[in-house]
């Protein structure tokens, strides 16, 4: 079964629609990145709908945020992610624990909390399991761009960091891994491997803090 998650892409500060266009493409044609295209499918939309989906995205955004789009949307990414074949039940309760930390995470969000709330929370569900957390890669907020402050770490101290506030746009992404947490790039400069080698999870949402608590955006 695959998880599916439908990301907006914005126009990038300082770049041209052409520029920020080139960039969302250089994965697909990249072959070290994706395997000679093994991993890369197409996606086609009904041409009848989708100026209203479009725009129907659009005013759920500024409903949910307050916020009023600057830039035009340019493209929708389709992420999936699936689980690698016949799993092992160390590797199946990595899965489970790991999305169960990015909810224990969720829990702590509300006005008048710290992004170190969240941190805290995820690793010392981690060390209750015996997993461990990627320190190198983290959340992060939302906004005109895909990749804004402040980061969000999966680790940290309860009660500081920055102040969370209603309206506040952030990613929560806990990565754990079953054996050690330090992790390298390879070569391609795309591919993220744990030093030992051990199988690792990742889990993700974006969220809109509320007045209560928080909105999932990036649907269940």
């Amino acid at each position: 079964m695959a998880a599916t998650r439908l990301i907006a892409l914005h126009i990038n500060k300082g770049k041209t629609v052409a520029q920020c266009l080139a960039d969302r493409t250089d994965y697909s044609q990249n072959a070290a990145k994706t395997e000679d295209g093994k991993y890369i499918s197409s996606y086609e939309c009904d041409p009848k709908t989708a100026d209203e989906e479009f725009l129907l995205t659009k005013r759920q955004y500024q409903h949910i945020t307050g916020r009023q789009q600057k830039n035009d949307i340019i493209a929708y990414q389709i992420r999936q992610s699936f689980k690698p074949g016949e799993i092992t039940p160390e590797e199946e309760a990595l899965l489970k624990n790991t999305e169960e930390s990015l909810f224990i995470g969720l829990a702590q969000i509300k006005p008048g909390n710290r992004i170190g709330d969240i941190g805290n929370a995820i690793e010392q569900f981690a060390k209750k399991n015996h997993l461990g957390v990627v320190k190198e890669l983290c959340g992060h907020g939302v906004g005109t761009t895909v990749h804004e402050s402040p980061d969000v770490p999966n680790y940290g101290k309860a009660g500081t960091g920055p102040l969370l506030r209603e309206g506040m746009v952030i990613a929560v992404e806990p990565m754990l891994t079953l054996g050690s947490p330090s992790i390298y790039i390879e070569d391609n400069d795309w591919t993220v491997v744990t030093q030992d080698h051990s199988p690792s999870a990742h889990y993700e949402h974006t969220v809109v803090v509320t007045k209560d608590g928080y909105e999932i955006l990036t649907g269940e």
